[in-house]
């Protein structure tokens, strides 16, 4: 009798990026909610917005019209503060991805340390589920951190691929063949302990098809990437493309 099929990889867009040049200038456009109704219209599976501290990117009032204007699940990423998990209370996302945060870092620069921070992760998490919010932690693909995440309770992680990304695109190898290795224990460790694998940060046409190849991940979210494209080939198109390379990878799972 042959393997089950794995299940089909879903794409969560993540539209920051368009509310940064919105707020580049300052004004109304372009909205990032239009962009979040496009990519849904092009085959998105979600939509990914993080409520950063100092607002840099999204803003309040963009995530209160994604709840209410969005037909597909909403995943609001934001840092363990009590301003954030008030937020998330009151918005009542679909799920919430709780992330490092530094108001100096130009982009999320590495894993949530869910062992140092255990015990106020774990009153997050269980806050917000009692909301009927999904939580994941979004971590280094290592295996201390996985225990941690399940000691927490959390029902999914989310794999930070970035240092596997960062190599593929400068040529490293064997840094790259590294990384990608910790990302495949990883996401085998997560299933065998019961937590939902996430993969995400970095990724690109390339990437996205190769990490689709791991059963266990079962969704990508994908941001920058995708809205840089989108300059050159208009969104809706850049959405089916990489809708089409996590299709051809996931078609090589095993």
């Amino acid at each position: 009798m042959s393997a089950a099929a794995p299940p089909r990889l879903r794409l969560g867009v993540n539209i920051d990026h368009v509310a940064t040049v919105r707020n580049a200038r300052g004004g109304a456009l372009p909205d990032p909610v239009r962009a979040a109704l496009l990519a849904i219209e092009a085959g998105a599976d979600g939509i990914t917005a993080h409520l950063r501290e100092d607002r840099r990117h999204i803003r309040d009032e963009d995530m209160a019209r994604l709840r209410r204007e969005i037909s597909k699940p909403l995943n609001f990423e934001m840092a363990a503060t009590d301003e954030m998990v008030g937020i998330a209370l009151h918005t009542r996302p679909h799920a919430c991805c709780l992330v490092p945060e530094k108001r100096s870092e130009r982009t999320t620069e590495g894993g949530l340390d869910v062992r140092g921070g255990h015990d106020r992760i774990k009153t997050i998490t269980t806050e917000l589920g009692r909301a009927g919010v999904r939580v994941s932690l979004f971590i280094e693909p290592a295996l201390d951190a996985l225990d941690a995440a399940r000691s927490i309770g959390a029902p999914v992680v989310e794999l930070h691929t970035g240092s596997w990304c960062d190599a593929v695109a400068h040529g490293e190898l064997d840094k790259a063949n590294r990384e990608f290795g910790r990302i495949r224990v990883a996401a085998a460790r997560a299933h065998e302990l019961g937590i939902e694998c996430h993969a995400g940060h970095g990724l690109d046409y390339d990437t996205a098809r190769k990490i689709a190849a791991l059963p266990q991940v079962v969704e990508l979210n994908i941001g920058h990437f995708l809205m840089g494209e989108a300059i050159f080939v208009g969104l809706p198109e850049t959405i089916r493309r990489m809708r089409a390379a996590m299709d051809e990878g996931r078609g090589q799972a095993s």
